[in-house]
């Protein structure tokens, strides 16, 4: 492991601030609704997006902003995604022009982002108002307001940073995330904002991003349904004083690393706290012919209806795990297949050779009930390996979304 994990968040970053508020968006006024991040310079940025055709305004706008590859400022709304509506765009491009001006920036350097229900007109005078109390705020202590702000049926905030060396210099990488629900692989239900003092291209940086999201947010399933609004961003100030990365080599690889760690401890925060989980399940997937069997395989358990509902249950119905396997799709020979469930509590095989075999129902249960739940799955036929998270399904998860809306 080349980096250190350190108390931080998405200001642990050379040149960053933060700060979040609630401004008037969400009724409830204990709830921050507005968050805000800025760097003292302008910096290298990138940034990956939800897959699905029908995508919030603030994607096309942020998309658009970082077409020249810099960004000063991340503005987030929670309450509202800002999605489906005939002014979406003018309510984007005017909380970027609002950001810009208190800031002293260019409108064209802002990453906006919404999150909330679909199809509601955002107001835009609560963010107007309160955009001064917003930068006033801003502060290097700030993080966890921000991180606050963006969350929406969240049980927690969700911050992570890491630390690690690059040519003779100390980098920092940190970042926030929301997200709970709706989330599900290829760019899920999810915002997260990542700010770095690395000094790197903006080529290379999109290269690491899609990297990170790929062994991460690409890897989680919560509820099979992928979200209108989902961004990963990354700003980068440059200020750790690095020679700039501008090819792959040990210094990319380097920070690549040390940005896929912050990315996967968001993640894993993000499946634990799926709507009305009680566990964080990890599918590892180990001895694949390749990267992408390992990855289709890890996917297909963890997004499993009938799955996740047995280790809800403590159940140890492998059986659903070699369902799973079966239809992914990918390159498997089931008879070589062996499952193992692990927690805390210890460990069982449960099936060998794609066959089942005797274990203690009574130990399986002990380690299914622990909030923690690893899917070990040996397809004993390659080198490649993958791990994808998600969360059981419980009785809570209809509740909280049978009425989401009203």
């Amino acid at each position: 492991m080349a980096y250190t994990t350190i108390n931080g968040s998405v200001t642990a970053a050379k040149g960053f601030t933060a700060s979040g508020i609630h401004c008037g968006i969400r009724k409830n006024k204990t709830k921050r609704d507005i968050a805000l991040i800025f760097c003292e310079k302008k910096c290298t940025a990138a940034a990956v997006y939800t897959t699905n055709l029908v995508k919030s305004s603030p994607i096309y706008v942020t998309r658009n902003n970082l077409a020249d590859g810099t960004a000063q400022a991340v503005i987030c709304n929670s309450g509202n995604a800002n999605t489906c509506n005939a002014d979406g765009m003018e309510k984007a491009e005017m909380m970027c022009r609002l950001t810009a001006e208190k800031l002293g920036i260019s409108a064209n350097d802002v990453i906006v982002g919404s999150t909330g229900v679909i199809g509601q007109i955002l107001p835009i005078e609560p963010i107007a108002e309160g955009m001064a109390q917003l930068v006033s705020e801003l502060s290097a202590q700030g993080a966890p307001n921000a991180a606050e702000a963006i969350m929406t049926t969240d049980t927690m905030a969700k911050e992570a940073a890491v630390e690690t060396v690059i040519g003779g210099k100390t980098v920092r990488v940190g970042g926030i995330s929301k997200g709970s629900g709706m989330i599900h692989p290829n760019m899920a239900t999810m915002l997260c904002f990542v700010t770095t003092d690395v000094s790197i291209s903006a080529a290379m940086l999109q290269k690491a991003v899609k990297a990170a999201a790929d062994k991460t947010f690409n890897m989680i399933s919560i509820d099979g349904d992928t979200s209108t609004n989902d961004m990963l961003s990354v700003m980068a100030s440059g200020l750790a004083g690095n020679e700039e990365i501008t090819a792959e080599g040990e210094d990319y690889a380097q920070f690549e690393e040390a940005l896929t760690a912050v990315c996967r401890k968001l993640c894993r925060m993000m499946a634990k706290d799926g709507e009305g989980a009680t566990k964080l399940l990890t599918c590892k997937v180990t001895g694949a012919k390749t990267e992408q069997d390992a990855r289709g395989v890890a996917k297909s358990v963890i997004c499993s209806s009938l799955l996740k509902a047995a280790m809800f249950g403590a159940d140890a119905n492998w059986g659903r795990v070699l369902c799973a396997i079966g239809y992914s799709g990918c390159d498997v020979d089931v008879q070589k297949v062996d499952v193992s469930f692990a927690s805390a509590a210890g460990s069982i095989e449960v099936c060998k050779n794609g066959a089942g075999i005797d274990f203690s129902e009574e130990l399986a249960k002990t380690i299914l009930t622990r909030d923690e739940i690893d899917i070990l799955v040996s397809l004993n036929d390659g080198e490649a390996a993958a791990e994808a998270y998600g969360c059981d399904l419980t009785y809570e998860y209809v509740k909280i979304n049978g009425d989401y809306r009203t």
